[in-house]
């Protein structure tokens, strides 16, 4: 036998052995802590969409997707201390999609941490996923880390009440990309007085982790990559020296800072979402900072899809992306500039074709 190899290279392996589907799973490395700097790994899996189609019979591309992931989890050596689910676990939020899903995911081998989407929310608003999988919101401290979980997902009430009398309208509704008759992703007053109070209890320099489904800061509100009371969760975060969110949704390559906030987008299982930028309709936001994917074949699911895993040294967060059908990434920040930074393209003058349009 040769000697030990590293993640990275485990991971290719392993995947070389697996289903050719891209599977995106992100391994988050913490590598800091409130005093004691204790290391720690956690998974992140998100976005797996999982759609009946009847009785026991599923989308086998999506199903193929969160299978691959959990196997790979299952496989790294060593075990993560627990696993983040970031949302959108079904796609039209029946019990069914919920059912099958939690049943998968049963295989894993460690603890799952679990924050909801609108995909397994509008159907019920909540209440199977607070019966069967876990609050909507919550918090934990994991070795000198303290975690904000946020139901980021939750819009106006006069919205709601306009569909009160025809639940699976409303989850089409919101199940929609590009959708007029949609309602903006909120937090909401309550949530955020809840948040603000937990963060009471907290030293100003512990590291804080916010793990939402939706970006907490504003991109595009006609695709709902938006939260419309960003401003008022970004305030509740100010006073920490280093803040991570971690986040969803918008399933591709995006990052950005806004004052002391690192924010970091995870890919998907099921399949990408192009950037906002390629909808001349309407004005977008998305991050001067990001650089878009390399996306050589736009037309092709698996492409733009991927894992990564995040190295957070002193308070502050590396991304390394792993896309199946594209060369790794690595986002970083770099405390030079008091922003994330890709290592390989930042620089203008570094970018390819590709990574001019999706």
């Amino acid at each position: 036998m040769g000697g030990k190899i590293d993640r990275r290279t485990f991971l290719k392996q392993a995947g070389a052995l697996t289903a050719a589907t891209a599977i995106p799973l992100s391994l988050v490395e913490v590598v800091w802590g409130k005093e004691s700097g204790e290391k720690f790994t956690f998974a992140y899996i998100s976005d797996s969409h999982l759609t009946q189609i009847k009785g026991t019979k599923f989308v086998r591309n999506f199903d193929n997707g969160l299978k691959r992931a959990i196997t790979e989890v299952n496989f790294m050596s060593p075990k993560p201390d627990f696993v983040v689910y970031g949302g959108d676990l079904a796609q039209l939020g029946k019990r069914e999609e919920i059912d099958h899903g939690l049943e998968m995911m049963s295989s894993l081998r460690t603890p799952v941490r679990w924050v909801i989407g609108e995909h397994d929310y509008y159907l019920d608003l909540g209440k199977y996923w607070e019966e069967k999988v876990s609050p909507l919101n919550y918090s934990f401290d994991h070795k000198g880390v303290h975690f904000v979980v946020l139901n980021s997902i939750l819009t106006y009430d006069s919205w709601l009440d306009k569909w009160s009398k025809d639940p699976m309208a409303r989850m089409l509704q919101m199940a929609r990309l590009d959708n007029p008759q949609g309602s903006p992703f909120m937090v909401k007053d309550p949530q955020i007085e809840w948040m603000t109070k937990d963060l009471a209890k907290v030293d100003r320099k512990t590291p804080v982790v916010v793990l939402s489904h939706s970006p907490l800061y504003k991109i595009f509100k006609p695709w709902n990559f938006w939260t419309e009371d960003a401003e008022k969760v970004q305030k509740a975060l100010k006073r920490f020296k280093k803040v991570t969110v971690l986040h969803g949704h918008v399933h591709q390559v995006l990052y950005n800072q806004e004052g002391n906030i690192s924010f970091y987008a995870m890919m998907s299982t099921a399949w990408p979402w192009p950037y906002p930028t390629t909808y001349n309709q309407a004005q977008s936001a998305v991050p001067k900072l990001t650089v878009f994917m390399n996306r050589g074949d736009p037309h092709s699911e698996r492409d733009g899809t991927g894992w990564g895993y995040l190295d957070l040294d002193s308070g502050r967060a590396g991304h390394h992306y792993e896309l199946w059908e594209n060369s790794a990434r690595t986002v970083k920040y770099d405390s030079r500039r008091k922003k994330p930074q890709d290592t390989k393209y930042q620089d203008p003058k570094d970018r390819i074709p590709p990574q001019k349009h999706y």
